[in-house]
């Protein structure tokens, strides 16, 4: 049993770690999009959280305005 546990352990450490390696480009850097993708959750979280959705649409609205739209 502490054979197979060992081999356990190991494969689901390199799965982790393939997820964890996605999208990161050859230099070691992240695509844009992924890192967007990583980012984009926890933005709209907090933003719902600390009531900014207002403020976004408020903004959204004064630049369209100014575009023209």
């Amino acid at each position: 049993m502490a054979h197979t546990a060992g081999r356990t352990a190991g494969r689901a450490r390199g799965r982790l770690a393939a997820i964890a390696d996605f999208g990161i480009r050859p230099g070691g850097r992240r695509h844009p999009l992924v890192a967007a993708a990583m980012v984009l959750p926890l933005a709209v979280v907090l933003a719902i959280a600390f009531g900014a959705v207002q403020a976004v649409v408020a903004q959204a609205s004064s630049v369209a305005g100014m575009l023209g739209h």
